[in-house]
């Protein structure tokens, strides 16, 4: 049966091909992409010529936008995508806007007796329900490796999480999921990350203490770790690392496994 979406994405792929040299450049840059497999591969590269024809990227004085680093932002947002269905992931924004350096912007919280806190914070990137989604050039560009940062994948999931409405660690659960699960996994490890951090504020937690902000930034945070240091995440919380599993319908850990059994740049120092 003939569909004007499956004509229009071909017409688009057809009419954005991406060359060799930079798609080989690019990929040689973004060790998170090791041990995919072709197929796997074509599809992250047709998604991310996509998603650039779907979103604009606005670089603000300071940053340079090249077409290799279009196509690196690219592959990393849809990274989190690759084996979930064409369902509008990223629906509800259009813009994704790159400041040269980290940012201020207001913040405002409500505490337990009512009491309204308003104060300005530093940020590296920001997703506004309905809005774009911020990020800081050299946070893009520290993204992309194995070291349990990628400010790219962090906003975005926090766009995954708005689509039920406001973040608050529960993005949309495929059918086969069950939130009392979920639920129950993310509590006790955010439970269990507070507790730490309220005996000892300055504390070697396994995962960034900044996932102990919310629940919403729990959820940030452990996806982060789950596509870029998924062998840390599922050590300190493995049901955690289960759950995101099921979501992301993926396995890095499984695939870090591999790329350190067949390749001594992987293995861990003796």
């Amino acid at each position: 049966m003939w569909s004007l979406r499956a004509w229009q994405r071909k017409r688009i792929l057809a009419r954005f091909p991406v060359e060799p040299e930079l798609w080989q450049a690019v990929f040689d840059s973004l060790p998170i992409l090791d041990g995919l497999d072709d197929r796997e591969l074509m599809r992250l590269r047709e998604r991310s010529i996509l998603f650039l024809h779907d979103k604009r990227l606005t670089a603000l004085p300071g940053v340079e936008l090249q077409p290799a680093d279009r196509l690196r932002l690219a592959l990393q947002a849809q990274l989190p995508l690759l084996h979930l269905p064409d369902f509008g992931w990223y629906q509800g924004f259009h813009e994704i806007v790159l400041y040269p350096d980290d940012f201020r912007s207001p913040q405002k919280h409500r505490d337990a007796s009512g009491v309204v806190h308003e104060w300005d914070a530093e940020h590296s990137g920001e997703a506004w329900l309905q809005g774009p989604v911020i990020l800081a050039w050299p946070g893009v560009q520290e993204s992309g490796g194995w070291e349990g940062y990628n400010l790219v994948i962090h906003e975005l999931a926090h766009k995954l999480d708005m689509l039920g409405g406001d973040a608050n660690g529960l993005p949309p659960l495929h059918r086969d999921m069950r939130i009392d699960a979920w639920a129950s996994a993310m509590q006790s490890a955010y439970d269990s990350l507070n507790a730490t951090l309220d005996a000892d504020p300055g504390a070697q937690t396994p995962i960034d203490p900044y996932a102990a902000e919310d629940p919403a930034e729990f959820f940030a945070v452990t996806s982060e770790y789950f596509f870029s240091a998924p062998d840390l995440l599922h050590a300190a919380y493995p049901e955690v690392y289960r759950q995101l599993a099921a979501f992301y319908r993926q396995d890095p850990l499984a695939r870090l496994q591999r790329l350190q059994a067949e390749h001594a740049d992987y293995r861990e120092p003796a």
